[in-house]
């Protein structure tokens, strides 16, 4: 039987600088990835329609649609795992282009270390998704299984002059996951049926990933849904930003990590929007309050 990661891994630069999109479709394919690279949001989304590729890198300020624009589209049709690339260093920005449902972000001129670690981030989350997923009804299993086809032409990198050496960093510094001990004396409730986590009237199905509030249906990416069911899961137990973004890596069960700022601020965007998503009022949090210099931990039922 095949897994992830087994099968044909193709990424799609959307990166109207060309120097850049032949640092990173360097870099993708020296971590196994087949790479299509274009220059712009429109044949970009185009590309990830056609080659339906695991992952896919966009730029945020492009001619024609923007980075944020062509994420919007992108993510409407596909699931691919979306890393924005922005040189902007704004809260606003960042929040946007998460919003709009990309996975991951990161601040140019960045290390090729920085994006080869968030890309294998993100494969193991992928594979650990692949892991809970619930298999389908028994089929009888056929010989020489291969993997997904891709239509249109074979993948290929677009040819761009050589862009200058840029020297590798140590890309964070070493943190270690302190997670409190006990939990407060209200917790999330599970449905008696095992399947549904509920906190007030908020109700999660982790394996459909189906998110409630009141019956109405909430559209949560897919990072705000696994921050969610997280901290459901946990119940009033605070999880820290270093936690929260071992969850999104999938590696919950590691104590001992490199994490940087820059994960810190994506975790802090993913749940500036989750909020938004599920109506909270900063000063009177329903769902999720912030526990100060801590991390973040479901509300008091009472």
């Amino acid at each position: 039987m095949s897994t992830p990661s087994d099968e044909l891994k193709t990424a799609v630069i959307i990166e109207d600088d060309k120097e850049i999109r032949h640092v990173l479709a360097e870099v993708l394919e020296s971590s196994g990835f087949s790479t299509v690279s274009v220059g712009n949001g429109i044949d970009g989304v185009r590309a990830v329609l056609t080659y339906k590729p695991v992952l896919t890198t966009i730029d945020v300020n492009m001619p024609g649609i923007d980075g944020i624009e062509a994420a919007k589209r992108i993510r409407a049709q596909s699931d691919t795992y979306i890393i924005m690339l922005t040189g902007m260093n704004d809260e606003a920005d960042v929040i946007a282009g998460l919003g709009a449902g990309a996975d991951d972000y990161l601040l140019k001129p960045f290390r090729p270390r920085e994006l080869r670690a968030r890309v294998e981030a993100l494969m193991r989350r992928r594979s650990a998704d692949a892991e809970r997923a619930v298999p389908p009804a028994p089929a009888a299993p056929s010989q020489g299984s291969v993997g997904p086809s891709f239509p249109g032409m074979r993948p290929t990198t677009t040819a761009v002059p050589t862009a200058p050496a840029i020297e590798e960093r140590d890309l964070a510094t070493p943190a270690t996951v302190i997670v409190p001990a006990g939990a407060a004396s209200v917790p999330a409730t599970v449905d008696t049926n095992g399947e549904w986590l509920t906190h007030r009237d908020l109700r999660l199905h982790p394996e459909n990933r189906i998110v409630l509030i009141g019956g109405e249906e909430l559209d949560l990416t897919r990072t705000e849904f696994d921050l969610l069911a997280t901290l459901l899961e946990s119940k009033r137990r605070v999880r820290s930003k270093a936690d929260l973004t071992l969850v999104l890596r999938g590696e919950s069960y590691v104590t001992s990590y490199f994490v940087g700022e820059a994960d810190k601020r994506a975790v802090e965007a993913h749940m500036t929007n989750l909020r938004r998503k599920l109506g909270e009022s900063a000063a009177n949090p329903r769902y999720i309050e912030t526990v100060r210099g801590v991390g973040y931990r479901l509300t008091s039922e009472g």
